[in-house]
């Protein structure tokens, strides 16, 4: 197993670059399984959502999805990584305000650790009013 960085992962998903591009997808498929570790995710979703390739939260949902079913990939807990995929894809925006994919993740991620360490999770908080939608998520 091997792990990558983010901009390993963007080339190798965009292609904007046609040698780092063939150097990506070269290590990937010789190399596999390849680590998307939950930063280097939340970094690749946080960059293909900015304003250079602005991509809708629809098409970011189909590259995670991608990402999830291609077998040369394997994440730090692809239960998390599919909860937090879910809860993204059905938030509503509130006050004009989507849902961060990070905000997703980090909150789903949270109560997966709770409960590894037998314990449980009785709130998230965060000053965005979007998060409210996730399980036991609270503003401050």
């Amino acid at each position: 197993m091997i792990s990558i960085d983010t901009n390993v992962l963007l080339r190798y998903l965009l292609a904007d670059d046609a040698v780092q591009h063939a150097k990506a997808k070269s290590l990937i498929k010789n190399k596999c399984p390849v680590l998307i570790t939950d930063v280097v995710l939340a970094e690749t979703v946080w960059t293909l959502t900015g304003k250079r390739y602005n991509l809708d939260k629809a098409a970011v949902c189909v590259v995670v999805r991608g990402l999830i079913s291609d077998g040369a990939f394997i994440f730090e807990n692809s239960q998390v990584i599919w909860s937090a995929l879910c809860d993204y894809e059905e938030a509503k925006a509130i006050s004009g305000k989507e849902l961060d994919f990070a905000d997703s993740l980090i909150a789903n991620k949270s109560h997966f650790v709770a409960e590894d360490i037998d314990s449980s999770l009785s709130a998230f908080y965060s000053f965005d009013k979007a998060v409210t939608q996730l399980k036991n998520a609270k503003n401050i």
